[in-house]
């Protein structure tokens, strides 16, 4: 099963962790990796979902592609390869979870929306 909880399972150290992702600084840009943590209300969960960064990924891939001529985005590229061996080497996993960013100045917005599937 493809589960990854976090990135250091795989030998690598982000130089941050937030609740589900972990970033590398590579200087003039960051690599994001999405994992399969579950956060809840701001706690961290223990289990995690399979394929949950891959789904959270490629959302974040089709709306920064729809919206390109309508907003700029901080994206450079998805996946790993275009980055060092150490990334590569685990593309298995890591390749639709993956996108290399613009440093930009964070803007301290949140927006949470939870909702119910029913049916």
């Amino acid at each position: 099963m493809n589960v990854l909880k976090t990135t250091e399972e795989l030998g690598l150290k982000p130089s941050k962790k937030g609740k589900v992702r972990d970033i590398f600084d590579l200087g003039d840009k960051l690599v994001i990796v999405t994992t399969d943590r579950i956060s809840v209300f701001d706690v961290v969960l223990d289990d995690p979902i399979p394929y949950k960064g891959v789904v959270l990924t490629q959302l974040t891939k089709f709306w920064s592609e729809f919206l390109k001529d309508v907003i700029e985005n901080h994206i450079i590229e998805f996946g790993v390869d275009n980055l060092s061996k150490e990334f590569v080497e685990h593309k298995d996993i890591l390749q639709d979870r993956t996108m290399v960013v613009k440093k930009a100045k964070v803007l301290p917005i949140e927006c949470i929306v939870r909702g119910y599937l029913s049916g």
